[in-house]
């Protein structure tokens, strides 16, 4: 088996592997949020957004606080899992490496 079997494509991009990796340890994040954390702008953060939430691996949730929209994301099971065995993959690629 080759050691990028398990690397996936979807998280190729430093924007879609840092979105990830703040949705891992948060339950719930912001648009706003992961604009200011990644340091990215409005388009280039929602063209990645759509292509994680076209893979299942981040949800959606829209609301209005007050009379203003919000919109925030989580990671689903599957792409908690789908990012968990990514790192995995590069670890392992990292290990053999050395």
């Amino acid at each position: 088996m080759s050691l990028i079997t398990n690397i996936n494509k979807v998280f190729d991009h430093r924007i879609r592997l840092g979105i990830m990796s703040i949705l891992m340890v948060n339950e719930y994040v912001e648009f706003t949020t992961l604009k200011e954390l990644l340091e990215v702008t409005d388009g280039n953060l929602a063209s990645h957004i759509k292509g994680l939430e076209k893979a299942d691996y981040l949800e959606v949730k829209k609301q209005f606080i007050g009379k203003k929209p919000n919109t925030s994301y989580n990671a689903t099971k599957l792409g908690k899992a789908a990012f968990k065995k990514h790192i995995n993959a590069l670890e392992q690629l990292i290990k053999k490496g050395m």
